[in-house]
């Protein structure tokens, strides 16, 4: 069993304030894991004093003393990814070959990404006798999620070392294996002491004074929207930055011309991954009223072809992380039967042979409309909605129809077309036939949060933007 008893601060393993802990839940067993020392606003102020106090020298380090750190990070990080692999799938229950696939290689992508970005990135530019300075926005608080932890942490601590800044990482309190072994890496690798700190705990005894904090002078938050409301709230009477990577309801439009039944498929197969509780996946598909019968039998073969079961196996789906996840996705399942969406695949209650775990049947309904429950929450598990639609115009309009605006996902052969529908939708990250980049902007419209991260567009939230007037007088003519 694991224990994880002190906190990084200051370059060191230090003890906490005082000595509670909590327990980690093995969602594949059901069982304790391991136990983790929980933080408190004692805590966070240590972490933060230590940020501050290296914010200067490491805010002037030059792009090579910075370079050199990522490449070094990166060389740790492809050391421990075993270990990074293996807390994912005993903390969150994602199986093996995910999470020694996507669930770390992702963070070692945004890593080489940053480094990339870093090698070009334009801190100053004249503007005539204006002279335009990025600098690094200060003592950054990054509050994580559960379901990608790798990724969450890789796409705020990366940008955030690469633009100069300081910080003070607190991991879910549901997934905090990684956010330890994260922090070793970071050690291993050299970080000066008091750039990056780390403080285990949950949101009211870290995540609140981390927020709230008056030496924190920005937020970066991934994670729910009711969360990312409270979050903001904390931080509003410090007037701090907050950026914010909330829920989603993605709209996944197939089509007429597309390779339906494998685009059907694709869609089922997206949804499943990673047990469904990911906040940009193709959640509500939509297909040609005319062909919603061919949609429901390829959807059911591909539920079909989604093995769940024991993370260590070969498998598709693990469990989903909690009991309150598994008691979540099962009342939204139920709620679907009820208010009358057909069911093709899967349904309420465990998968047979499963008794213990928190294990879901991969789910898809079929002729969903637009005002049914599962069609309007974040169910945040493997269920696929699927909806019809008469014309194009119906169908960005459904896709629309939403409070979140994260990602969407167009499919089709005729890619001006594809393209028209793209530009339509309202939300951040369009995906026209499964394209993937790191340099593309990630991030939500509408209640799917602010600001956005991968890639170059990762860096602008940890910069500040300076106009020296007058830099260049001589050239003003």
């Amino acid at each position: 069993m694991r224990e994880y008893l002190k906190f990084y601060i200051g370059g060191r393993w230090e003890d906490p304030a005082s000595a509670a802990t909590f327990d980690v839940v093995n969602p594949a067993t059901e069982e304790v894991a391991g136990r983790v020392a929980l933080g408190s606003a004692a805590d966070v102020d240590r972490a933060v004093a230590a940020a501050r106090a290296a914010f200067p020298s490491w805010s002037a380090s030059t792009r090579e003393e910075r370079l050199d750190l990522l490449r070094a990070v990166l060389d740790a990080y492809q050391k421990r990814a075993g270990d990074l692999a293996a807390a994912v799938t005993e903390e969150m229950g994602a199986p093996s070959s995910l999470a020694n696939g996507f669930q770390v290689q992702l963070g070692a992508g945004h890593l080489a990404t940053a480094i990339e970005v870093l090698e070009r990135f334009a801190f100053e530019e004249r503007r005539g006798a204006t002279l335009v300075v990025k600098e690094p926005v200060g003592v950054c608080g990054l509050i994580t999620p559960w379901n990608w932890p790798m990724n969450q942490m890789a796409v705020k601590v990366f940008p955030a070392l690469a633009t100069g800044c300081t910080m003070v990482l607190k991991p879910s309190e549901k997934s905090p294996f990684t956010g330890q072994v994260f922090a070793e890496i970071l050690d291993a690798a050299g970080v000066p002491a008091g750039v990056f700190n780390l403080v285990q705990g949950d949101g009211p005894a870290v995540g609140v004074p981390l927020a709230s904090h008056p030496g924190v002078d920005m937020v970066s938050f991934t994670g729910s929207t009711r969360a990312g409301v409270e979050v903001a709230r904390n931080a509003a009477p410090g007037v701090k930055r907050v950026v914010q990577e909330l829920g989603g309801k993605s709209p996944n439009i197939i089509l007429d011309d597309a390779d339906f039944a494998a685009n059907v498929a694709k869609g089922v197969a997206a949804m499943m991954g990673n047990s469904g509780q990911t906040c940009s996946a193709p959640s509500r598909m939509l297909v040609p009223e005319a062909r919603m019968d061919e949609a429901i039998a390829a959807a059911r073969d591909a539920a079909a072809e989604a093995r769940v079961g024991d993370p260590h196996d070969d498998v598709v789906l693990g469990p989903v992380v909690s009991e309150g996840q598994f008691d979540r996705v099962q009342a939204l399942i139920r709620a679907g039967v009820d208010e009358g969406a057909e069911l093709v695949a899967g349904g309420p209650d465990r998968p047979d042979g499963l008794p213990k775990g928190y294990y879901v049947r991969p789910t898809v309904f079929a002729r969903v409309t637009n005002d049914m429950t599962i069609a309007r929450e974040e169910i945040f598990g493997p269920v696929v909605t699927i909806l019809g639609y008469a014309d194009l115009d119906q169908a960005v309009d459904i896709a629309n129809d939403t409070d979140y605006g994260l990602a969407g996902f167009v499919a089709g052969r005729d890619l001006d077309q594809a393209r028209a529908v793209a530009r339509r939708l309202r939300a951040g990250s369009i995906a026209i036939n499964d394209g993937f980049d790191f340099a593309a902007p990630f991030g939500g419209y509408k209640k799917s949060g602010n600001g956005r991260e991968w890639g170059e567009f990762g860096f602008h939230d940890y910069l500040e933007v300076k106009g020296v007037l007058g830099y260049a007088p001589d050239d003003a003519s």
